[in-house]
């Protein structure tokens, strides 16, 4: 409790100070045409089209929302922000492509962007040449450490060990068998491997995990799903599904036509939420779960501000859907993404990457879900985590939170445990002393 009280007074002070630097650092909306030298450029590189649009669309918007908000209150160092938007269509290469453009000819002082690993790890390689800066706002598998990336999604001690302890518990169903099922990329294969090194460290066998892929967009699922059925037989199995974009469709509905249920035999998964059950026949998905760090469904003032806020904004912007639509973890890393940024470069008094880098270090924000603090040296975010009960409304019930905030570890210990991420006292990743 105290920790959480320090944490929350910490923010509180941390928020009067950016207010005021903010009133210092801003200008009030002018009447007038901006001229170029008041403005400030920030990409946003999102697939728009593709196997991977039905998630990263409501990214983009919200990006906008946050970006309209801020220039709303009178901008950044006296700048207006003004958004590029590009389109790499969930192509990976397409994605490098984009960035360059972004970085080199728009010129962009940041680029809010990314959803899969593998369209992260295409990127990385331009931020890094240019020393330019990406805010990555989905979860992800750890194992990276980058200078020119502030990764506002969870690591993996913030989502997939979480998840598998509460399965395991008493609580959680206390199950003993667990069928990893991803899309064959990045995230999936080294979440897997940092999921299957805690379970056999937890004493489950071998031979009660079972491991299998299939490709972006897969769409039969009859055959996978018999296997499961057959693995879940004897009870107290769970399907750990990393599976990814519109896959999940087909996948879903292949599990209740064989007959299997939530009480048979839970799904808890990485990548559903509650934008993508906006796209599914939620009948077939009541009472699975999933882990993430927020839920639309949290009941705190600042959620219910948001989401009143983003169904406005989808309305208001003719977006589809409309005021119908749902705000999820990714949207929400997002939003806290465009204002840490803000935050830090108005403590900056400046947009050079090295300074507003800096100045990110240890900043707090009252996101939509609760408090948040960006750690004081390994570019990851200190947040809770839920674990959620699917709904017939598509909506999510918490069944279990962490107590307090999550302390991110880009390394997981059960891979890595001699590796450690600080870009203060070290260069990014370091080997840990005595490891």
């Amino acid at each position: 409790m105290n920790q959480s009280h320090n944490i929350l007074h910490a923010a509180r002070k941390g928020l009067g100070a950016l207010a005021l630097g903010l009133a210092a650092y801003s200008y009030a909306p002018a009447e007038t045409p901006v001229k170029a030298q008041e403005i400030v450029k920030v990409g946003i590189l999102h697939s728009l089209s593709g196997t991977m649009a039905i998630s990263e669309v409501s990214l983009k918007d919200v990006v906008t929302m946050a970006v309209e908000e801020i220039n709303a209150k009178g901008g950044v160092n006296g700048k207006k922000i003004e958004t590029v938007v590009v389109d790499p269509a969930s192509d990976w290469d397409l994605f490098a492509e984009k960035a360059k453009q972004l970085v080199s000819v728009d010129k962009v002082a940041v680029t809010f962007g990314c959803w899969t690993s593998v369209s992260r790890k295409s990127v990385l390689p331009v931020y890094e040449g240019a020393d330019a800066l990406l805010f990555y706002p989905v979860q992800y598998e750890g194992e990276e450490c980058s200078k020119s990336v502030f990764y506002t999604g969870a690591t993996p001690n913030q989502q997939l060990i979480p998840a598998a302890e509460y399965l395991m518990s008493k609580e959680g169903g206390d199950y003993k068998k667990f069928y990893l099922l991803g899309t064959d990329y990045v995230f999936p294969r080294t979440a897997n491997k940092i999921l299957r090194a805690f379970l056999l460290a937890k004493g489950v066998p071998a031979a009660n995990i079972e491991e299998e892929y299939t490709p972006f967009h897969h769409q039969d699922y009859q055959t996978i799903v018999g296997k499961i059925k057959k693995f879940a037989a004897g009870g107290k199995a769970a399907v750990l599904s990393t599976i990814n974009g519109d896959s999940n469709v087909p996948f879903y509905k292949e599990f209740a036509n064989q007959g299997l249920t939530s009480a048979m035999c839970p799904i808890m998964a990485f990548s559903v939420a509650e934008d993508e059950l906006r796209a599914m026949d939620t009948q077939y998905l009541v009472g699975h779960l999933a882990a993430w760090n927020y839920y639309q469904s949290v009941k705190v003032p600042s959620n219910q501000t948001f989401v009143k806020a983003f169904k406005a904004f989808a309305k208001k912007n003719n977006l589809p859907g409309g005021d119908k639509r749902v705000t999820d973890d990714p949207m929400e890393a997002a939003y806290i993404s465009v204002n840490i940024w803000a935050q830090a470069a108005a403590k900056a008094k400046s947009f050079d990457v090295d300074k507003v880098r800096k100045a990110a270090y240890g900043l707090t924000f009252q996101a939509p879900g609760g408090m948040v603090k960006m750690d004081e040296k390994n570019h990851h975010l200190h947040k809770p985590v839920l674990i959620g009960e699917i709904k017939k409304d598509g909506q999510f019930k918490v069944v279990w939170k962490s107590k307090g905030l999550v302390a991110p570890e880009p390394w997981s210990i059960y891979t890595s445990p001699d590796k450690g991420c600080d870009h203060v006292e070290h260069e990014g990743t370091y080997t840990k002393a005595g490891k």
